[in-house]
This record gives C-alpha cells, structure tokens and sequence, in this order.
C-alpha cells in the first residue's frame, strides 16, 4: 500500500478533497493511506509552541528545528522520501510525481510562517519541492497537489490505464485537444479527422496538435523535446 504521512500545524485539513472522487475512492478502498500528523502534539512546551522570530531579526517567525525534528523522529525509519513542501524547491514534474508513485509513499513536511529552520532541513534530508512560482499561505495545499498527482497514478486508482499514459507530459508534450458529444456545439463542428474513423489519421492527427500547443503554449517544453529527438 502507497502510505502518506503529512505533517502539519493544520491536520484538520486532511483528507480535505482527497476524500471524495478517485483519491477518496481509493482510499477508502485501501489503495493508499493518508496520516496527517500534528506539529503541535510535539512541541516541547506547554503552550504547544512550533515557532520563533529569525534569527538576525526581520518580520514574521521561523517553525522551530527541534519541534519539526521530534514530529519527524516519532515516524518509524522507512524507504519513503521526505519532502519539504517549499516555493524555493524543485519544480514538481511528472517525471517525480511517476517516480513517487512508483514507490511506498511519502513523508510530507508542510512549512508555515516564513519557512523552516535551515539546520533541520540538512540535519534530516529533507527534499524541497515546490508546486510553481508563487507563495502560498502553507505547504498544506502544496501537499494536497502533490497527492492528488501521486495517487492518481497507483495502479487501480483510475479506470483506464491508458488514460495516465495519453495526457500532459506525459511524453513531455502538453495534451492534444479534446473533443465529445454533441457533433455541432455553437456552430463548431468536432474535426472531421477524430470523426473519420480511420485510427491512424487520428494519431497524426493528435500528435500534431500535441506539438503545437506546447510550442506555443510552453517554449521550454518544446526546446526539451526537439532536444530529446536529436540523435
């Protein structure tokens, strides 16, 4: 079973939209596991105290190293990678997300605040990742992203196989567009080619669209890929 332990100052917020639809299925149906765990059950004084103010003064307060290292020590050792949920982390991809879900699980640090205490994060290995280019309130929906990423991708969770195989990034391309019932929405008509029947023209047809909108859409996909193809 693919085991999630999230800590958090916030364990309230868990499984939150992870309980309902496919990850909410699968976990009730036991294909993965989800321990949220709180930061403040560790603190070392009374007041359930989990920061301070940084050293060398500034605004805001920093999430002290020896409450996260207590929290992180009382998880039994296991194989599972342990991720810091950090705007100046690694971009999430899908090549990690494929890998982690590939694996036992994770342990996921949710920061607060102005961020974690450096010597904690060396001191345990921690793994920084981040989601985009942007600050949020607390790494708790940091953690919900990367879940829902992850979970999806264990075997069972979606109906098809093939649905985690022909989607974006998957090939490092974005997705081909997509198109249903009915055949004329609005005066616009489904492409003939998707309509024709003839599977191989409708490859083409896809891997085309594929390509275009990562050139345009996503210049730095596109040069990866073109690189990718050189021999």
């Amino acid at each position: 079973m693919w085991r999630a332990s999230v800590l958090t100052i916030f364990p309230e917020m868990f499984p939150g939209p992870l309980g309902i639809s496919l990850a909410g299925r699968a976990l009730n149906a036991g294909l993965w596991s989800l321990e949220a765990i709180d930061i403040r059950a560790h603190a070392i004084d009374k007041h359930g105290t989990v920061d301070d103010t940084p050293a060398g003064g500034g605004p805001g307060m920093v999430m002290k190293p020896d409450v996260l290292a207590k929290a992180l020590d009382g998880i039994p050792a296991d194989p599972r990678p342990r991720l810091l949920m950090s705007a100046r982390g690694a971009p999430l991809t899908q090549a990690r997300v494929a890998a982690l879900a590939k694996g036992d699980g994770a342990v996921i640090l949710c920061g607060r605040f102005e961020g974690v205490d450096e010597r904690l994060i060396a001191a345990r290995g921690l793994e920084e990742v981040s989601i985009g280019d942007f600050v949020l309130s607390g790494g708790e929906t940091a953690a919900l992203v990367l879940l829902d990423a992850c979970v999806r991708l264990i075997p069972g969770v979606m109906g098809k196989e093939a649905s985690g195989v022909e989607e974006s990034f998957s090939d490092g391309l974005l997705e081909y567009p997509q198109y249903t019932r009915p055949a004329l929405f609005e005066g616009l008509a489904i492409p003939e080619v998707l309509t024709s029947g003839d599977h191989a023209k409708v490859a083409k047809w896809r891997q085309s669209e594929a390509e275009r909108l990562t050139r345009e859409r996503r210049p730095d996909l596109w040069e990866a890929y073109q690189a990718r193809k050189k021999p």
